[in-house]
């Protein structure tokens, strides 16, 4: 057990993450040493960050939290708190059920913590971050909550009604980042595209992007998190106009069928998905698109799914991700809605929709073999003898990778964090093998 070390664990999603790391960099700025999902934990004090969205995350939040209660009574642990969204929906059972923790908080509880922890509130560190991703990008989470009512999701009940960053603590903190080594930047939150409105009366992400790409040291953005309905075109122009931005966009879709959306309540129609989709693709030549899919919802028969399976070949959407309707209570349609597909017809439905997608994504991977393409260098893998990359066409843990053989190079670790030309000479459905050019 090492004093006055903290070790912080984050479940879940890159919104959680970005949590984590303003809360320690202020407990480092008042003299804590900390770790981030230390492999081997020795910190006298651990903060477990959790999920509570889906069933295998809140189980998986659970488990962890059971491990480090398992270090406490071993006593090689002195404190134990849990934050984030588990115990912002579940404290006061969690209370009750694990007594070992010392403290359960919410998910908006740097603050509680900090004092908590006998640390003072201080303003000019609450843009700061101590960065758990490699140093050359970092997401930056625009606004809070959501207001959104689909049928499934428990987010609003959990994070509340949305909240924008206001630009100029945005602008300071890609700055600070910029500063520090940061090349990518990755906008993240509930909903990208309602940045503004509850701040500024409008939807105003383009604007906020606008700025943030005339900072020194930005070379990529991109966003992650981007809704549908209402979505705001004039993004698409400045995504087709400027080199920096990345020509790729992350929205989630949830189905194409018009029983499944709008029993979904997401206020968009399989026509406005597929006139989305086709204005995207022309708007932003060689755009390249990610989406998450949900089968088995209420409303869902066999001819929805058909339906679906239709627009994912004729589409083609290059990055695709799946998984199967499950109740959450609370929701909208764990009260109102009937859950009348069978578990097992679910999980036919996403192995045969996976499937399908798997033959995409390899379609469109082989495509680009014998291309030359810009990449970004995350690491090096010393037991391979490879370099891990990405080109714009990647995000960050949810896609693929490009893969470079470090054969013959004199010291390839220092490549890391720097942008390189590539030509592609290999491809299965999620990486691709590349040589330096």
């Amino acid at each position: 057990m090492i004093k006055n070390r903290i070790d912080v664990i984050t479940m879940g999603c890159s919104k959680n993450l970005v949590d984590s790391e303003q809360l320690m960099h202020r407990l480092k700025e008042c003299g804590y040493e900390v770790a981030h999902d230390s492999e081997s934990p020795e910190g006298e004090i651990a903060v477990i960050n959790t999920c509570g969205f889906i069933g295998d995350a809140k189980e998986e939040s659970i488990n962890m939290i059971l491990e480090f209660c398992q270090r406490k009574e071993q006593g090689d642990l002195n404190k134990l708190y849990v934050m984030g969204c588990l115990s912002q929906r579940y404290g006061n059972d969690l209370r009750e059920e694990i007594p070992q923790v010392d403290k359960f908080f919410g998910a908006f509880s740097i603050d509680p913590i900090l004092s908590e922890l006998g640390v003072k509130k201080n303003p000019l560190l609450e843009t700061r971050r101590f960065l758990t991703t490699p140093s050359h990008y970092a997401y930056l989470k625009v606004s809070e909550g959501c207001d959104r009512k689909c049928s499934y999701c428990a987010i609003p009940g959990i994070r509340g009604p949305h909240t924008s960053v206001p630009m100029e603590k945005l602008i300071d903190e890609a700055n600070a980042l910029a500063e520090s080594g940061v090349k990518e930047l990755i906008l993240i939150a509930q909903d990208t595209t309602y940045y503004g409105l509850d701040l500024y009366r409008g939807r105003t992400l383009s604007k906020l992007v606008t700025k943030l790409l005339d900072i020194k040291g930005i070379e990529w953005m991109r966003i992650l998190y981007s809704y549908p309905a209402s979505f705001p075109e004039d993004l698409l122009e400045i995504m087709a106009a400027s080199e920096k931005m990345c020509k790729y966009m992350d929205i989630p879709l949830q189905h194409s069928a018009d029983a499944v959306l709008s029993a979904m309540r997401r206020s968009i129609d399989g026509k406005q998905t597929r006139a989305l989709v086709e204005k995207m693709r022309k708007a932003v030549p060689g755009i390249v698109l990610r989406t998450t899919m949900m089968v088995g919802h209420p409303g869902e028969g066999e001819a929805e799914f058909d339906d679906l399976l239709s627009f994912v070949n004729d589409y083609k959407i290059e990055r695709l991700g799946a998984f199967a309707y499950s109740e959450e209570e609370g929701t909208w349609g764990a009260n109102n809605l009937a859950d009348a597909v069978p578990a097992e017809l679910k999980q036919e439905r996403l192995e045969e929709l996976m499937e399908l997608q798997a033959n995409i994504s390899l379609a469109y991977n082989e495509s680009r073999i014998g291309t030359t393409e810009r990449v970004l260098i995350d690491s090096y893998a010393a037991d391979r003898g490879e370099l891990v990359a990405r080109s714009s066409k990647e995000a960050p843990d949810v896609d693929g990778e490009v893969l470079i053989s470090a054969a013959g190079l004199d010291a390839p670790e220092k490549l890391v964090g720097s942008f390189a030309d590539v030509k592609i000479i290999g491809a299965d459905e999620y990486d691709l093998n590349a040589m330096l050019i």
